[in-house]
């Protein structure tokens, strides 16, 4: 069987903890933006420090996913297409998100940046991966409540 090497993949809240976890050997890192993801309170990186942090893990080898995981209303969706263009110059290598409208609007402004669902989707059964992989999902990430047997089902 060919098994893939898991990814070691940290929560960064600041530049300062993207560096460190980059330098103690994460193969990937996700952070937020200071909109759209659901931890906007907590402190989130500016257009500015997403670039440095993308910049500085890609010099070492380190992915890159950022945060855009809100259900978004109405009066969120022309904001999010301009954060999506920025993104698009600083180039994450995915962007986690899980709300069908967020993802629409992804597909269509980001380029050569992978689209993962996140947890926050409630992704519990195979239909729901299927589903996802066939708009263009490149990673569907577990509901938490699953049991390992029942992602062995759904894999």
């Amino acid at each position: 069987m060919n098994y893939k090497k898991p990814e070691l993949l940290i929560p960064a809240s600041s530049l300062e903890v993207l560096r460190t976890a980059v330098m103690f050997g994460a193969d990937a890192v996700y952070i937020g933006g200071e909109a759209f993801g659901l931890r906007a309170k907590a402190k989130n990186f500016s257009s500015e420090e997403m670039a440095e942090g993308v910049a500085f893990a890609h010099a070492h080898g380190v992915k890159v996913y950022v945060t855009a995981n809100i259900l978004a209303h109405n009066y969120d969706l022309d904001g999010a297409r301009e954060y999506f263009k920025e993104l698009d110059v600083i180039k994450p290598d995915a962007v986690i998100i899980s709300d069908p409208g967020m993802f629409t609007i992804a597909k269509e402004e980001l380029h050569d940046i992978d689209i993962h669902i996140s947890t926050q989707a409630n992704n519990t059964n195979y239909m729901t991966y299927n589903f996802w992989w066939n708009q263009g999902a490149t990673r569907v990430v577990s509901a938490r409540e699953l049991s390992l047997e029942e992602i062995k089902e759904i894999r």
